[in-house]
């Protein structure tokens, strides 16, 4: 059997009870304000942390890079800058980030199972007593029926309709937004291969001109102070010997103006591949490739442009992101159905059941909500059509992007012929003046001249060569083809060149590219 207990006894079990902390309440909130107000004092970085991070930065900028062991060539150059580019890693971060926010936006869309426990007291008893409704008389003694002093626990289940309803539209727009990260990567790595195809011929140009380029400086040099001493001493005229030293200064300001563009080309690449600094870089000397030929069918090249452009992809994607921002606001006039179901349990030795179930079902629907409906239908259809006009807008710039290109990389390309004819006529004034110097003074000057004007115009046929190139890349960016292995990451840089110089050599000699010439028919004979 149950045993009893008096209420006497009850109030010294009571009392035995454990107490509340004796500080009193004042002092601790006290206590707590003045530790949140000690640290929310600013705290400046020291050059202790300055250099520490720093040096942190620095290692994760080259961290995992293949050692250079020979000449690079373009396919490697642009291997390496698709591997290594901060650009580049930093979209594929986010591209992550989006996929593992769009993994936590489905949770949302499950019941929400929720354990608790707790332990609540008060300084007294609870309870109270009754009085009669007619003749207000104390019908009962006072009496408790709680514990001071018990423990709670509870594990309940909640589903709600609309929190469904709303993280299902936060699902698809997380999804749509791993599209929208993944087409800006797709951006970057097409930029970042147009700027490497921009800056390797340059560099190597560079490095075919610029030991040439010095000494011929150096002879300059020489040239300008044998000059000046044949004016101190009057060994020619003066009008003649002054002509002679301009001509000089001339020739070494073209010279230093064509080498410091030699120079920033170099470091562009190095920057764009992401050596560390004072790596030795030492670029692929082969023969110059042919240039493709002239594009034939711009309208089948716009075509592709506003199939595959990265810009265009992302917008449209950005128009469900919108349109289910509405989506949203419009479930949240639905009628709210919650479901919850639970198990509790009570430590208050005065229950009769300390252990229970409860479900329960519950809807409502805020009535005053459902005024903003007109006005979001209103807000939907403007916002799909400002997501359709701005689509448009962004396709008329990429066809526009198109048609220049393939006017630009014609230019390129007769610009590119005339500085090889260029280059072949000084090649063959350098060989008549050399062939033809003599004793004079003017004979050296004639001979320097020469080789300046050869050097200048390997120079412009370099930077033709270059120019051409970087034309066909901005053509090529243009269309939005993409030309590199979908998982960098996993493959060395022999094999992600091997890969770009596949598939950008399938593009070249495919129709998108260069579209087949038909070969007029011969006429029938009757």
């Amino acid at each position: 059997m149950r045993a009893s207990h008096s209420p006497i006894e009850s109030h010294a079990a009571n009392d035995r009870a454990p107490r509340w902390p004796c500080v009193p309440l004042a002092v601790v909130a006290l206590a707590v304000f003045v530790a949140g107000c000690a640290g929310t004092q600013p705290r400046p970085y020291t050059a202790d942390d300055m250099k520490a991070r720093i040096a942190a930065d620095q290692q994760v900028m080259y961290a995992g890079q293949e050692p250079v062991t020979g000449p690079i060539t373009f396919y490697e150059a642009a291997a390496r800058a698709l591997k290594y580019n901060l650009d580049y890693r930093l979209k594929l971060m986010e591209s992550a980030l989006a996929a593992d926010l769009r993994d936590v936006s489905s949770h949302e869309m499950l019941p929400r199972l929720v354990a608790s426990a707790g332990y609540v007291g008060r300084s007294n008893d609870s309870g109270g007593t009754s009085i009669g409704i007619e003749d207000r008389q104390e019908s009962l003694r006072a009496s408790t029926s709680e514990e001071r002093y018990r423990t709670l626990d509870s594990l309940g289940l909640t589903w709600s309709l609309l929190d469904f309803g709303v993280a299902y539209y936060r699902t698809q727009q997380k999804a749509d937004q791993i599209q929208m990260a993944e087409e800006r990567r797709r951006k970057v790595a097409q930029n970042v291969l147009q700027d490497v195809r921009n800056a390797y011929w340059r560099a190597l140009g560079a490095q075919r001109l610029l030991p040439e380029v010095d000494g011929l400086l150096a002879r300059t040099q020489q040239a300008l102070a044998q000059a000046r001493e044949a004016e101190t001493k009057g060994l020619a005229p003066r009008e003649q010997v002054l002509a002679y030293q301009r001509s000089l200064l001339d020739a070494v300001y073209l010279l230093t103006e064509r080498r410091q563009d030699l120079e920033f080309a170099q470091a562009e690449l190095a920057a764009l591949m992401s050596l560390p600094p004072g790596s030795p870089m030492a670029l692929a000397d082969t023969p110059d490739a042919p240039l493709p030929g002239a594009v034939a069918d711009t309208a089948q090249l716009e075509q592709v442009a506003l199939e595959q452009r990265p810009e265009i992809m992302e917008e449209w994607y950005r128009k469900r992101v919108d349109l289910n921002d509405i989506a949203i606001a419009k479930a949240q006039l639905w009628p709210n159905v919650s479901v919850t179901a639970s198990a509790q349990y009570d430590s208050n030795k005065y229950l009769y059941n300390n252990h229970w179930s409860e479900t329960g079902l519950q809807v409502s629907l805020n009535l005053l909500r459902l005024l903003q409906l007109p006005s979001l239908n209103r807000a939907q259809a403007s916002q799909e059509q400002a997501s359709d006009m701005r689509r448009i807008a962004l396709s008329m710039a990429v066809l526009t992007q198109v048609r220049v290109g393939v006017l630009r990389y014609d230019l390129a390309r007769q610009e590119m012929a005339f500085a090889e004819e260029s280059l072949r006529v000084d090649g063959r004034l350098y060989d008549y003046a050399k062939a033809a110097r003599g004793t004079a003074l003017g004979s050296d000057l004639e001979v320097i001249r020469a080789e300046g004007r050869y050097l200048l115009s390997r120079y412009q046929r370099e930077a033709a060569y270059a120019d051409a190139q970087a034309a066909w890349g901005r053509l090529y960016n243009s269309v939005g083809l993409d030309v590199f292995p979908e998982a960098i990451r996993d493959h060395d840089i022999k094999t992600v060149a091997a890969a770009i110089q596949q598939t950008m050599a399938q593009y070249e000699r495919s129709e998108v590219l260069q579209p087949p010439v038909e070969t007029p028919r011969a006429p029938a004979t009757p």
